[in-house]
């Protein structure tokens, strides 16, 4: 039985073999797993990257790798697709489907490596945020950055952030992101409110009761004086509209 070699005896033989392979070997091993792909393929995977991105906000710019597995075959109806529930942007994996004719081209299906960038403007905290302060335009800053690299429902219109509240606490320059804010309170729970339905030409509006607190365009319930409840969405004057 062979004894078990020392941590130094393979250090010392992973460097042999390094230095046998060439001074170049590792650089170039790298530079085979980021090289960009190149042939039919590329304008393929390109154009339905660009397609699936655009109602994406700012500039998109693409990266396409040659796959692990080397050169793709060759085909001449290939099909791009992405994998079920993956998103867009960032280091995402393309799939390309190849339908095949027959015996001269037969079917296949490789998976791309792929880097869609979207860089545009977004918001931070120009000072540190409590939770339940209302954010004005003074305590957001303009930044612009990659999308992909900042985390998810990062605030890119400043409308979006204005006259919200915030739920937790923002660090001073830390990116504003929809699910740290909430809409200002507009009815308190057992406030008196004006329950309006409208419709073609006609207006009906009774008295009732807020049944729990509620901001702007949110649902809330609220009982009539009849003791009847009703449903409808809470508005920016402190109204209840009922849907039609």
């Amino acid at each position: 039985m062979h004894a078990p070699l020392s941590r130094r005896r393979r250090l010392a033989i992973t460097c042999l073999i390094l230095a046998a392979a060439g001074p170049g070997a590792g650089s170039r091993a790298a530079s085979a797993r980021t090289a960009e792909l190149s042939g039919s393929a590329r304008p393929v995977i390109e154009q339905f990257l660009l397609a699936q991105a655009g109602g994406l906000p700012g500039k998109v710019s693409i990266r396409i790798e040659t796959p692990m597995s080397g050169a793709l075959p060759a085909c001449d109806a290939l099909e791009a697709f992405l994998p079920a529930g993956a998103r867009v942007w960032g280091r995402i994996s393309v799939g390309l489907r190849c339908n095949g004719n027959g015996s001269t081209t037969p079917a296949w299906t490789r998976y791309v490596p792929a880097y869609v960038a979207v860089v545009a403007n977004y918001y931070v905290a120009s000072r540190p945020i409590d939770a339940g302060d209302t954010v004005g335009p003074a305590d957001i800053q303009l930044r612009q950055g990659d999308l992909s690299a900042l985390p998810r429902g990062v605030v890119t219109n400043p409308q979006q952030a204005a006259g919200m509240v915030a739920s937790n606490r923002i660090a001073l320059g830390a990116p504003l992101r929809l699910e740290l804010l909430r809409g200002a309170t507009v009815i308190q729970q057992g406030q008196s409110v004006k329950v309006q339905s409208q419709g073609s030409g006609f207006v009906v509006s009774t008295e009732g009761r807020a049944m729990t607190n509620a901001a702007a365009g949110v649902a809330i319930q609220v009982k009539t004086q009849a003791g009847q409840m009703l449903s409808g969405i809470a508005r920016a004057d402190g109204s209840v509209e009922l849907p039609n």
